[in-house]
């Protein structure tokens, strides 16, 4: 077993072990990579890590993970650094947890448990927090503990005595009910999303999702490309709730630009299930960015993971283009073969504002693909048609426009299924 400490103490702050078993399934891939990661979630927590472990075995041991022997050394060792709480880098059994809570006489908690407890502390809108409390409650439910002995007096009189119920069956019950009024809200905020989606799609404005590894960059490159002020931090899940801005691209149409909750490796299924409504923006959008930290050693590992939570949210079929950020910190030749490598790729700097008319001009000619050349011959007397070609102006990109008298002439690049949708008779170009 490998140990590492830290001796240096801040005051009021945390104490945190962090532990890693390497097991027959995950040797392929790097501890210290994983631990690292850990680490920089127990900081977002909010504490300190002052004592790293990792242990190899072939498989869990199913009641305490790593051994009875070497969950007692590792309890010695946490004695030893003044630990606080125990972060385990997998998904613990309710069992292994009140196991390991036993041996370690501290706190235990298991990843997912630690991601729940970040969002909790970032999730700032009633959406934000109503996702946050259900996959806290889903995963709550089949750890709680209790003694069947409790049992409570139903009250005095004919017909009201008996057991009744446990104080764990009550408790579970008043869950469930919590987690089902939760999923009611919850499919309220997704309807009202799915409504203004449906508005957005009538009025034939793309959108266009950042998508990527938490950290990566999504926030910086959200503000530089609408303006915004979104909060960005080097610290992890900063973005909880989506953001949705309107931006327009060098051809003069408007789109929508969605910023949306970071990825990591291993999220936990409830998070992505309780967080479906918010990621229902990468679902129905029309294009995704999907932003690469090129700075971070593990980014095939990170690639990996982003690509597996979008099949499973069902948004591994919307196009996508690979947006090479922070490449400011590469070598000119390194840069040069990113950029290369794919007619969808593009290489930027958010911090530096490098790439960015380039990176424009890809999204505008992915967008572009869905366009028609048209010609239309409109009458400025008429109140349709000065409204149609209000529209034109703002669904499309006029290329010219020829006036005689009352009459206009307006050749444009225009969205097919708005065409479509309008009825209009034109001509080709």
């Amino acid at each position: 077993m490998t140990v590492r400490r830290s001796t240096t103490r801040k005051p009021n702050v945390e104490r945190a072990a962090l532990l890693t078993l390497i097991t027959r399934a995950n040797r392929a891939s790097d501890p210290e990579t994983a631990l690292d990661e850990l680490a920089g979630l127990v900081t977002a927590a909010g504490a300190q890590v002052v004592l790293r472990a990792m242990q190899e075995r072939a498989t869990p041991d199913p009641a305490t993970v790593f051994g009875k022997g070497k969950a007692e050394e590792i309890a010695e060792a946490c004695r030893q650094a003044e630990v606080d709480v125990v972060v385990i880098d997998h998904t613990l059994s309710p069992a292994q947890a009140r196991n390991l809570e036993r041996v370690f006489g501290r706190r235990v908690i298991d990843r997912t448990e630690l991601i729940l407890d970040i969002f909790a502390m970032r999730a700032r809108t009633r959406e934000g927090k109503l996702q946050v409390e259900l996959a806290q409650l889903q995963y709550l439910l089949p750890r709680l503990v209790g003694s069947s002995e409790a049992l409570s007096r139903l009250g005095g009189g004919i017909g009201t005595r008996g057991p009744g119920e446990t104080k764990l069956e009550t408790d579970r019950r008043r869950i469930r009910h919590r987690i089902s009024v939760l999923k009611r809200d919850i499919a309220e905020v997704s309807g009202r999303r799915g409504y203004l989606r449906t508005r957005r799609k009538r009025g034939d404005v793309p959108t266009v999702a950042l998508v990527g590894y938490t950290n990566a960059g999504k926030s910086s490159l959200f503000n530089l490309l609408t303006g915004d002020d979104a909060v960005v931090s080097d610290a992890l899940f900063v973005t909880l709730d989506p953001l949705v801005r309107r931006m327009r691209l060098p051809d003069a149409r408007h789109i929508m630009i969605a910023d949306t909750v970071g990825f990591i490796d291993r999220l936990p299924h409830s998070l992505v299930a309780a967080f479906r409504a918010t990621l229902e923006e990468v679902i129905d959008a029309d294009l995704l960015l999907h932003v690469v930290d090129v700075s971070a050693d593990d980014r095939d590992r990170r690639d990996k993971a982003v690509r597996e939570v979008l099949t499973e949210i069902g948004a591994s079929q919307v196009p996508m283009l690979e947006v090479y950020n922070k490449c400011d910190r590469l070598e000119v030749r390194d840069r040069d073969r990113l950029a290369a490598s794919s007619a969808n790729a593009v290489c930027v700097s958010a911090t530096k504002k490098q790439g960015i008319r380039e990176l424009l001009e890809l999204v505008t000619s992915r967008l572009a693909m869905d366009t028609e050349s048209a010609q239309f011959d409109l009458d400025y007397t008429n109140d349709r048609d000065r409204q149609f070609l209000a529209d034109v102006h703002r669904h499309g990109r006029v290329t010219s426009q020829v006036s005689m008298g009352d009459r206009v002439t307006v050749r444009a690049e225009v969205p097919r299924q708005w065409l479509e949708r309008t009825g209009r008779l034109r001509a080709s170009t």
